[in-house]
Protein backbone atom coordinates (compact mmCIF):
# COMPACT_ATOMS: atom_id res chain seq x y z
CA UNK A 1 0.00 0.00 0.00
CA UNK A 2 1.53 3.07 -1.26
CA UNK A 3 1.46 6.51 0.92
CA UNK A 4 -0.40 9.62 0.00
CA UNK A 5 1.55 12.44 -1.22
CA UNK A 6 0.42 14.10 1.97
CA UNK A 7 1.55 11.37 4.11
CA UNK A 8 5.08 11.52 3.00
CA UNK A 9 5.44 15.23 3.43
CA UNK A 10 4.09 14.66 7.36
CA UNK A 11 6.14 12.02 7.98
CA UNK A 12 9.01 13.89 6.40
CA UNK A 13 8.23 16.94 8.64
CA UNK A 14 8.17 15.04 11.61
CA UNK A 15 11.72 13.51 10.50
CA UNK A 16 12.69 17.46 10.63
CA UNK A 17 11.40 17.93 14.03
CA UNK A 18 12.81 14.92 15.16
CA UNK A 19 16.64 15.91 14.13
CA UNK A 20 15.67 19.78 15.30
CA UNK A 21 15.31 18.16 19.20
CA UNK A 22 18.54 15.92 18.43
CA UNK A 23 20.58 19.11 18.29
CA UNK A 24 18.51 20.50 21.12
CA UNK A 25 18.31 17.77 23.59
CA UNK A 26 21.88 16.14 22.73
CA UNK A 27 21.05 13.00 21.90
CA UNK A 28 21.50 10.96 19.08
CA UNK A 29 18.71 8.69 17.03
CA UNK A 30 20.45 5.18 15.94
CA UNK A 31 19.78 4.00 12.72
CA UNK A 32 19.49 0.64 12.42
CA UNK A 33 19.83 -1.71 9.24
CA UNK A 34 17.83 -4.47 8.37
CA UNK A 35 17.95 -7.56 6.06
CA UNK A 36 15.11 -9.33 7.55
CA UNK A 37 11.45 -9.01 9.71
CA UNK A 38 12.73 -10.87 12.80
CA UNK A 39 15.27 -7.73 13.28
CA UNK A 40 13.11 -5.67 12.21
CA UNK A 41 10.89 -6.62 15.09
CA UNK A 42 13.86 -6.68 17.51
CA UNK A 43 14.30 -2.67 16.66
CA UNK A 44 10.65 -2.07 16.75
CA UNK A 45 10.88 -3.81 20.06
CA UNK A 46 13.73 -1.76 21.66
CA UNK A 47 12.37 1.53 20.78
CA UNK A 48 8.81 0.60 22.15
CA UNK A 49 10.36 -0.58 25.26
CA UNK A 50 12.77 2.59 25.89
CA UNK A 51 10.36 4.74 24.37
CA UNK A 52 13.19 6.10 21.56
CA UNK A 53 12.80 7.29 18.29
CA UNK A 54 14.97 5.04 15.96
CA UNK A 55 15.25 4.84 11.99
CA UNK A 56 15.27 1.78 10.15
CA UNK A 57 17.85 1.75 7.23
CA UNK A 58 18.32 -0.71 4.39
CA UNK A 59 21.42 -0.42 2.32
CA UNK A 60 21.63 -1.29 -1.83
CA UNK A 61 21.97 -5.15 -1.31
CA UNK A 62 18.78 -4.91 1.64
CA UNK A 63 16.67 -3.10 -0.58
CA UNK A 64 17.43 -5.63 -3.30
CA UNK A 65 16.79 -8.69 -0.91
CA UNK A 66 13.77 -6.87 0.55
CA UNK A 67 12.14 -4.79 -1.80
CA UNK A 68 12.04 -1.37 -1.92
CA UNK A 69 8.09 -1.06 -1.29
CA UNK A 70 8.09 -3.98 0.80
CA UNK A 71 10.56 -2.76 3.46
CA UNK A 72 8.15 0.62 3.69
CA UNK A 73 4.97 -1.30 3.88
CA UNK A 74 6.85 -3.27 6.63
CA UNK A 75 7.88 -0.45 8.75
CA UNK A 76 4.44 1.46 8.25
CA UNK A 77 2.73 -2.18 9.88
CA UNK A 78 5.11 -2.37 12.71
CA UNK A 79 5.39 1.35 13.16
CA UNK A 80 1.26 1.10 14.39
CA UNK A 81 1.32 -2.21 15.95
CA UNK A 82 4.14 -1.33 18.30
CA UNK A 83 3.07 1.91 18.34
CA UNK A 84 6.71 3.41 18.20
CA UNK A 85 8.05 6.74 16.03
CA UNK A 86 10.38 4.98 13.51
CA UNK A 87 11.20 6.95 10.11
CA UNK A 88 13.03 4.95 7.18
CA UNK A 89 16.84 5.71 5.76
CA UNK A 90 17.80 4.59 2.22
CA UNK A 91 21.67 3.90 3.48
CA UNK A 92 24.97 4.09 1.18
CA UNK A 93 22.45 4.48 -2.06
CA UNK A 94 24.66 4.28 -5.06
CA UNK A 95 23.12 6.14 -7.79
CA UNK A 96 20.56 8.69 -8.18
CA UNK A 97 17.93 6.70 -9.86
CA UNK A 98 17.93 4.94 -6.51
CA UNK A 99 17.76 7.71 -4.45
CA UNK A 100 14.73 8.92 -6.59
CA UNK A 101 12.48 5.45 -6.01
CA UNK A 102 13.12 5.81 -2.42
CA UNK A 103 11.82 9.45 -2.23
CA UNK A 104 9.00 8.76 -4.24
CA UNK A 105 8.11 5.34 -2.00
CA UNK A 106 8.21 8.06 0.98
CA UNK A 107 11.47 7.44 2.48
CA UNK A 108 12.40 9.83 5.11
CA UNK A 109 16.04 9.92 4.71
CA UNK A 110 17.94 9.37 1.93
CA UNK A 111 22.01 8.68 1.90
CA UNK A 112 23.34 9.31 -1.74
CA UNK A 113 27.05 7.54 -2.28
CA UNK A 114 28.77 8.01 -4.56
CA UNK A 115 32.45 7.42 -3.80
CA UNK A 116 31.07 4.31 -1.75
CA UNK A 117 29.99 2.78 -5.32
CA UNK A 118 33.05 4.25 -7.29
CA UNK A 119 35.78 5.00 -5.14
CA UNK A 120 37.38 7.07 -8.13
CA UNK A 121 34.41 9.47 -8.99
CA UNK A 122 35.58 13.13 -8.19
CA UNK A 123 34.29 15.54 -5.87
CA UNK A 124 32.97 17.29 -8.61
CA UNK A 125 30.60 13.95 -9.78
CA UNK A 126 29.63 13.91 -6.16
CA UNK A 127 28.60 16.88 -5.80
CA UNK A 128 26.85 17.51 -9.27
CA UNK A 129 24.88 14.01 -8.20
CA UNK A 130 24.08 15.24 -5.04
CA UNK A 131 22.73 17.99 -5.83
CA UNK A 132 20.40 16.38 -8.04
CA UNK A 133 19.21 14.04 -4.98
CA UNK A 134 18.88 17.73 -3.08
CA UNK A 135 16.63 18.99 -5.52
CA UNK A 136 14.58 16.10 -6.33
CA UNK A 137 14.01 15.71 -2.50
CA UNK A 138 12.21 18.91 -2.12
CA UNK A 139 9.05 17.70 -3.41
CA UNK A 140 8.02 15.20 -0.57
CA UNK A 141 10.58 17.42 1.80
CA UNK A 142 13.06 13.70 2.73
CA UNK A 143 16.41 14.85 4.19
CA UNK A 144 19.18 13.98 2.53
CA UNK A 145 22.58 13.15 3.50
CA UNK A 146 26.27 12.61 1.87
CA UNK A 147 29.70 12.94 2.35
CA UNK A 148 32.70 13.90 -0.45
CA UNK A 149 35.09 10.85 0.38
CA UNK A 150 35.42 7.08 0.02
CA UNK A 151 33.99 5.01 3.51
CA UNK A 152 35.85 2.53 4.45
CA UNK A 153 35.42 -0.86 5.86
CA UNK A 154 32.24 -2.92 5.22
CA UNK A 155 29.37 -4.23 7.08
CA UNK A 156 30.83 -7.39 8.62
CA UNK A 157 33.12 -9.56 11.49
CA UNK A 158 37.00 -8.64 9.98
CA UNK A 159 39.58 -10.26 11.41
CA UNK A 160 42.64 -7.85 10.50
CA UNK A 161 43.85 -4.92 12.91
CA UNK A 162 42.35 -1.27 12.17
CA UNK A 163 45.17 0.41 10.03
CA UNK A 164 44.25 4.14 11.36
CA UNK A 165 47.34 5.49 9.55
CA UNK A 166 45.52 4.49 6.57
CA UNK A 167 42.38 5.41 7.92
CA UNK A 168 43.03 9.39 8.41
CA UNK A 169 43.70 9.62 5.45
CA UNK A 170 40.02 9.54 4.79
CA UNK A 171 39.40 11.78 7.74
CA UNK A 172 36.90 14.81 7.24
CA UNK A 173 38.38 18.12 7.55
CA UNK A 174 36.56 21.14 8.81
CA UNK A 175 37.53 22.98 5.04
CA UNK A 176 36.06 20.58 2.77
CA UNK A 177 33.19 19.72 4.93
CA UNK A 178 32.18 23.24 4.58
CA UNK A 179 32.83 23.50 1.45
CA UNK A 180 30.83 19.98 0.50
CA UNK A 181 27.75 21.38 2.65
CA UNK A 182 27.81 24.78 0.97
CA UNK A 183 28.15 23.45 -2.36
CA UNK A 184 25.54 20.72 -2.11
CA UNK A 185 22.99 22.19 0.48
CA UNK A 186 22.93 18.50 2.53
CA UNK A 187 21.02 17.64 5.55
CA UNK A 188 23.24 15.74 7.09
CA UNK A 189 26.69 15.35 6.31
CA UNK A 190 28.59 11.89 7.21
CA UNK A 191 31.28 12.40 9.01
CA UNK A 192 34.86 10.11 9.04
CA UNK A 193 36.59 10.87 12.12
CA UNK A 194 37.81 7.26 12.77
CA UNK A 195 34.54 5.31 12.79
CA UNK A 196 34.43 2.81 10.31
CA UNK A 197 32.07 -0.13 8.66
CA UNK A 198 32.11 -3.29 10.08
CA UNK A 199 33.12 -5.17 13.65
CA UNK A 200 37.12 -5.42 14.48
CA UNK A 201 39.38 -7.24 17.23
CA UNK A 202 40.01 -3.99 18.44
CA UNK A 203 38.04 -0.80 19.59
CA UNK A 204 37.48 1.97 17.06
CA UNK A 205 39.12 5.29 17.97
CA UNK A 206 36.99 8.33 17.39
CA UNK A 207 38.58 12.24 16.84
CA UNK A 208 35.83 13.96 19.11
CA UNK A 209 37.97 17.00 18.47
CA UNK A 210 37.90 16.93 14.90
CA UNK A 211 34.36 16.07 15.26
CA UNK A 212 33.65 19.35 17.65
CA UNK A 213 35.53 21.47 14.79
CA UNK A 214 33.78 20.07 12.03
CA UNK A 215 30.54 21.16 14.04
CA UNK A 216 31.80 24.43 14.35
CA UNK A 217 31.82 25.05 10.77
CA UNK A 218 28.48 23.53 9.51
CA UNK A 219 24.93 24.19 10.41
CA UNK A 220 23.35 20.79 8.88
CA UNK A 221 22.86 17.50 11.13
CA UNK A 222 26.33 15.26 11.26
CA UNK A 223 26.03 11.46 10.94
CA UNK A 224 28.47 8.94 12.24
CA UNK A 225 28.34 5.88 9.72
CA UNK A 226 29.96 2.36 11.16
CA UNK A 227 29.04 2.58 14.98
CA UNK A 228 29.88 -1.35 15.34
CA UNK A 229 32.60 -2.05 17.46
CA UNK A 230 32.92 1.22 19.36
CA UNK A 231 33.38 2.14 23.00
CA UNK A 232 30.16 3.57 24.25
CA UNK A 233 31.46 6.68 25.84
CA UNK A 234 32.15 7.62 22.37
CA UNK A 235 28.52 8.33 21.19
CA UNK A 236 27.56 9.95 24.61
CA UNK A 237 30.21 12.48 23.61
CA UNK A 238 29.34 12.90 19.71
CA UNK A 239 26.03 13.26 20.79
CA UNK A 240 27.09 16.14 23.25
CA UNK A 241 29.14 17.48 20.13
CA UNK A 242 25.96 17.56 18.04
CA UNK A 243 25.68 14.64 16.05
CA UNK A 244 22.43 13.80 15.34
CA UNK A 245 22.54 9.69 13.87
CA UNK A 246 25.00 7.02 14.11
CA UNK A 247 24.59 4.19 12.18
CA UNK A 248 24.48 0.33 13.68
CA UNK A 249 24.67 -3.03 11.18
CA UNK A 250 27.43 -5.27 12.08
CA UNK A 251 27.28 -5.46 16.21
CA UNK A 252 23.33 -6.81 15.03
CA UNK A 253 24.38 -8.88 12.71
CA UNK A 254 26.93 -10.45 14.52
CA UNK A 255 24.19 -10.95 17.41
CA UNK A 256 21.56 -12.33 15.15
CA UNK A 257 24.11 -14.83 13.38
CA UNK A 258 25.46 -16.41 16.67
CA UNK A 259 22.12 -16.78 18.33
CA UNK A 260 20.79 -18.30 15.29
CA UNK A 261 23.69 -20.77 15.52
CA UNK A 262 23.28 -21.74 18.82
CA UNK A 263 19.64 -22.45 18.81
CA UNK A 264 19.73 -24.36 15.72
CA UNK A 265 22.99 -26.19 17.43
CA UNK A 266 20.41 -26.91 20.34
CA UNK A 267 17.55 -27.77 18.63
CA UNK A 268 18.61 -29.79 15.76
CA UNK A 269 15.08 -31.78 15.31
CA UNK A 270 13.22 -28.63 15.17
CA UNK A 271 12.45 -27.64 11.30
CA UNK A 272 9.99 -25.36 11.98
CA UNK A 273 12.48 -22.23 12.26
CA UNK A 274 10.10 -19.92 13.31
CA UNK A 275 9.75 -21.23 16.41
CA UNK A 276 13.48 -20.42 17.13
CA UNK A 277 13.41 -17.06 16.28
CA UNK A 278 12.46 -15.30 19.22
CA UNK A 279 15.61 -16.09 20.86
CA UNK A 280 17.79 -14.64 18.00
CA UNK A 281 15.64 -11.12 17.68
CA UNK A 282 15.93 -10.68 21.85
CA UNK A 283 19.95 -11.06 21.26
CA UNK A 284 19.77 -8.24 18.47
CA UNK A 285 16.50 -6.29 20.64
CA UNK A 286 19.79 -6.60 23.31
CA UNK A 287 22.06 -5.00 20.89
CA UNK A 288 19.64 -2.08 20.23
CA UNK A 289 18.46 -1.73 23.32
CA UNK A 290 22.30 -0.99 24.40
CA UNK A 291 22.85 1.52 21.82
CA UNK A 292 19.95 3.57 22.29
CA UNK A 293 21.16 4.28 25.81
CA UNK A 294 24.60 5.60 24.88
CA UNK A 295 23.11 7.72 22.45
CA UNK A 296 20.56 9.41 24.85
CA UNK A 297 17.47 8.85 23.18
CA UNK A 298 15.43 6.82 25.83
CA UNK A 299 12.46 8.73 26.39
CA UNK A 300 12.76 11.09 23.71
CA UNK A 301 10.20 9.56 21.01
CA UNK A 302 7.24 11.33 20.49
CA UNK A 303 3.86 10.81 19.14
Amino acid sequence: MGLTIKQIRDNTTRARHLYQRTRAQHFAVGAFNIDNQETLIAVARAAQKLNSPVLVEVSDGEVKAMGLENIRDLVDNYKVEYGVEMYLNLDHSPTVEDCKRAIDAGYEFIHIDISQANHDATTEEIIEKTKEVVEYARFTGALVESEPHYFGGSSNVHTEAIDYEEIKKTFSTPESTKAFVDATGVDTYAAAIGNLHGKYPVPKELDLELLQRIRDVIDCQISLHGGSGTPLHYFEEAAKIGVSKININSDMRYAFRKTLEKVLAENPDEYAVVKLMPQVYEAVQAVVEEKISAFGSSNKAVG
